[in-house]
């Protein structure tokens, strides 16, 4: 299961705000044409004021970062974002970025625990959740995507897990989460865990069903320009199940 955000665009040096991207119209542009992004201002400018001039209609701010030139970065308002329409940029960067995201064929957590799947865990004894590590499970994942003269590089990598055990309970970690081994013996995860109070004996097949979603941060950059951003996806696994016991007191 996938899911993204709008994301947000912003001039590397300094950061900007996010801003709601409003798409580009389609078209062809040559390597010395600028990126444009034209962003609803919101809160609308009032009359009279330098934004809206003498303009009556929805008022948009534009930015124009021109190819090749980092410190290049030129910001007009135009209503409705019709204005200039032959020089409007072909393509919006923010579109390249979710393709070269989509390239990357992100996926959910590789559910581990200990203890493993397949063996039986005890309540009130602490189980440790991880996902096992791979540039499509939990990054660092880089790709790039071209449309005519754009070209953006994204990087993404996973920075919170939200893991259901399958008994009610919520857990929030931020990353993927330790790796158990033996030399960790009995001691809680210090990083993502969970302690089941109830046995999985009531559950479907005896067994409680652990999902688990992952936030990917993805940052982009528009390459030959300061023009980048932000968004994030998420990723949900499919179901793991793990069966949860109870331990019994052995009388002499």
């Amino acid at each position: 299961m996938n899911a993204h955000d709008t994301g947000s665009y912003r001039k590397t040096q300094p950061s900007s705000g996010k801003t709601s991207p409003k798409p580009a119209r389609q078209g062809k542009v040559s390597a010395d044409e600028p990126v444009c992004v034209s962003t609803l201002m919101d809160p609308q400018p009032p009359e009279g004021s330098v934004e809206r001039g003498n303009r009556t209609g929805t008022i948009y701010q534009r930015k124009c970062v021109t190819n090749g030139n980092t410190g290049a970065m030129t910001v007009t308002f135009e209503e409705g974002g019709a204005p200039g329409a032959a020089a409007a940029p072909a393509v919006d960067p923010l579109v390249v970025a979710h393709q070269a995201v989509d390239s990357m064929l992100l996926e959910g957590p590789k559910i581990q625990t200990a203890p493993k799947q397949g063996a039986i865990g005890l309540v009130g004894l602490p189980v440790w959740l991880w996902s096992a590590p791979s540039p499509t499970t939990t990054g660092p994942n880089v790709a790039s995507a071209t449309a005519g003269a754009v070209t953006v590089t994204a990087t993404a990598k996973v920075t919170s897990i939200v893991w259901r055990p399958g008994d009610g309970q919520t857990v929030t970690c931020p990353g993927p989460g330790t790796p158990y081994s033996a030399a960790y013996g009995k001691r809680p995860s210090p990083t993502c865990g969970h302690v089941y109070t109830r046995t999985s004996g009531k559950q479907p097949g005896a067994k409680y069903q652990l999902t688990a979603t992952s936030t990917w941060s993805v940052e982009w950059q528009v390459q030959g320009t300061a023009l980048g951003g932000e968004f994030t996806e998420t990723r949900t696994s499919a179901p793991a199940p793990l069966a949860i016991g109870e331990a019994q007191a052995v009388g002499n």
